[in-house]
């Protein structure tokens, strides 16, 4: 027997396997566009799910709060994550090294629900601290009572911040330790400053890691539920909570309607950074294989 191809009961297997994870995901789109009220009962084509989704208040703007804060979020764990994967990776033992790891590790591998009533408990404490029952005085006093004088978006984003800088960390150290420092070290001979080092060589190589970093703590903050539900407040509802809160009085095609949108809305970018990634990765490696050919 051919050794590359792969016998039949591997891929039945496979199929199984893709059928098991992919089936309710195909079931959710095609039930999206049910005419009846009941997701388990077909009752016709119909696009009026996603009209009432559209028209549905509620649900538009949670879904603007998650997607804003996904966003903001993201972007400042990649800053942090970058900066503290890169100590961690070439600073090398300094004193305090492990105690910074841990601390920087902490959020991914704790469980959210401590997480998330140790930052409730910090913002309470902090609301006391700035006497934010009272009139505000001074500028000090009034800036932090409008930032943690209430739970909303600002604390939700603190949360997801101290969550998804940890797994971009982890990403960034683990990327700059397999790569080749040649290159750096090479720019560096030539007289370029580590400052410049780092924004015209390491930062490039290492930019398909922090792509998937930025899409890893996206879809971490958009999914997130226990960490919103501590640190959200009146006004902050984000799409995780509606979702929960409308499943409790019963399920609707409108939330199937909603989750098909996210579906197609997240595989579609997901194709399009990969392809961008692997042609990005391509050329980078063509580069340098040429700069390396051009040295012997």
């Amino acid at each position: 027997m051919n050794g590359n191809k792969m016998p039949l009961a591997n891929k039945l297997y496979m199929l199984l396997g893709f059928f098991f994870l992919y089936a309710p995901i195909i079931s959710l789109v095609v039930y999206s566009f049910n005419e009846s009220r009941l997701v388990t009962v077909w009752g016709g084509f119909s696009l009026k799910w996603y009209s009432v989704l559209w028209n549905d208040v509620a649900v538009m703007s949670a879904v603007k709060i998650s997607f804003a804060i996904a966003f903001m979020t993201a972007s400042f764990a990649v800053v942090l994550g970058t900066i503290a994967g890169f100590v961690l990776a070439r600073f090398g033992r300094f004193r305090s090294h492990s105690m910074f790891a841990g601390m920087v590790t902490a959020p991914m591998v704790m469980p959210e629900v401590v997480v998330g009533l140790s930052m409730l408990l910090l913002f309470v404490a902090l609301q006391t601290s700035f006497g934010c029952s009272e009139e505000p005085s001074g500028l000090v006093q009034r800036l932090g009572c409008w930032a943690f004088g209430e739970r909303g978006m600002l604390t939700i984003w603190i949360g997801h911040v101290t969550l998804c800088t940890a797994y971009v960390a982890v990403l960034v150290q683990s990327r700059l330790k397999e790569m080749n420092r040649s290159l750096e070290d090479a720019a560096m001979d030539l007289g370029c400053r580590p400052f410049n080092v780092f924004f015209v060589i390491t930062l490039p190589l290492i930019a398909p890691t922090l792509l998937s970093g930025w899409l890893l703590s996206f879809t971490l903050s958009l999914d997130d539920y226990v960490l919103t539900a501590f640190l959200s407040g009146p006004g902050s509802t984000t799409l995780p909570q509606w979702i929960f809160s409308s499943i409790r009085l019963g399920l609707s095609p409108e939330i199937n309607a909603l989750a098909t949108i996210i579906i197609c809305v997240v595989t579609t970018f997901v194709v399009v950074s990969n392809r961008l990634m692997m042609s990005a990765q391509a050329k980078r490696d063509r580069a340098i294989q040429a700069a390396l050919a051009s040295t012997d």
